[in-house]
């Protein structure tokens, strides 16, 4: 069983930057960060693989950067040009093993993280 660790979330004004770092107990494939708002399903917004490779929500595309640092079982999520529309729970997610190149769908991702609130005020 993997755990995650994420920390980072917090208040900031429209425009503004905040970075999310998520520490995994283990080594996995592919890590992402998903999002969720009250009433609304949980959404993609990132994910980068073992090589590197990486993949965007085109409402995050230009504006957030998913990086790792591989020997620490870490992967971040920096925040630019925030909006408020970006106001949400934020969630961390693994793949342990190899199953698709850069996995965008909540199924399939194998462990989560417990979440944490970013809140971008107008």
């Amino acid at each position: 069983q993997v755990q995650l660790v994420e920390s980072g979330g917090g208040f900031v004004q429209a425009g503004g930057s905040l970075r999310l770092s998520c520490t995994a107990s283990g080594r996995n494939y592919a890590m992402g960060w998903f999002r969720q708002s009250p009433g609304k399903e949980r959404e993609f917004v990132a994910t980068i693989n073992w090589s590197g490779n990486t993949y965007y929500a085109d409402s995050v595309k230009g504006r957030f950067t998913i990086s790792t640092d591989n020997a620490k079982n870490t992967v971040y999520l920096q925040m630019s040009s925030l909006k408020p529309e970006d106001t949400a729970v934020y969630y961390c997610a693994a793949v342990r093993n190899f199953r698709v190149p850069l996995p965008t769908t909540p199924g399939e991702y194998d462990y989560w993280g417990q979440g944490t609130q970013v809140t971008v005020s107008s």
